[in-house]
């Protein structure tokens, strides 16, 4: 089994792999066409791999999945509060280039009421979609709502998101093998979530917008 790690590439296989997946999550927030996803899921299949070894054990050369969870978590949730921090201080120029885009208007509207509700299930959800989490990291800033309203929620989704996304990597590597047909597939899996939440999003319209 952990030979068919080098199938997988040799980055896999190295410590350098939850550098990787650390700074892919922190800068997509930027660059959302960055494949984070890609190489959280390639690393939990590969540590199927290892499965079979003693209770407690991580092989040589197998990753951690817990340390893989940590690392995508942490680095979601760093990248963004800079990108929140980054909004908040831009000023007047980003709140005209806001007001200019009838997408980040209208998710700015809908952030505001989910904030302002107590609640934050459109942060979790937008982690999952398109972009997203761009948007909403952006948008929360420029805004100037508060820390406190919004870093809780980006953890949470933070870790909902590197949760589901080493589970669909790991259980996939345990049913179908640590190949790239068991990436490929969990891949679907992540990009079907994607897919849900971007329309969930869609339909969570503000009150303004329901007025005909």
């Amino acid at each position: 089994m952990v030979e068919s790690l080098g199938s997988m590439g040799p980055l896999v296989s190295s410590p350098w792999i939850y550098a990787a997946v650390a700074l892919s999550v922190l800068l997509d927030v930027f660059l959302p066409m960055l494949p984070s996803g890609v190489l959280v899921i390639t690393a939990a299949t590969a540590a199927a791999a290892g499965s079979g070894a003693a209770t407690g054990q991580v092989p040589h050369g197998v990753p951690d999945l817990l340390v893989l969870m940590l690392c995508a978590t942490t680095a979601s949730v760093l990248g963004d509060l800079v990108a929140y921090l980054l909004a908040w201080r831009g000023g007047a120029r980003l709140d005209r280039a806001i007001s200019r885009s009838r997408r980040l208007t209208t998710a700015q509207a809908r952030l505001g009421a989910a904030l302002a509700r107590g609640g934050g299930a459109l942060v979790v959800l937008a982690r999952f979609a398109p972009a997203g989490r761009s948007v909403v990291s952006f948008v929360a800033g420029a805004a100037h709502r508060r820390a406190r309203d919004f870093l809780p929620w980006s953890a949470l989704a933070g870790l909902s998101w590197a949760g589901y996304s080493v589970a669909l990597g790991y259980f996939g590597g345990q049913w179908l093998g640590a190949t790239w047909l068991a990436t490929g597939v969990s891949l679907l899996a992540l990009f079907g979530a994607g897919a849900g939440a971007a329309f969930l999003v869609r339909r969570e319209q503000p009150p303004a917008a329901r007025t005909p």
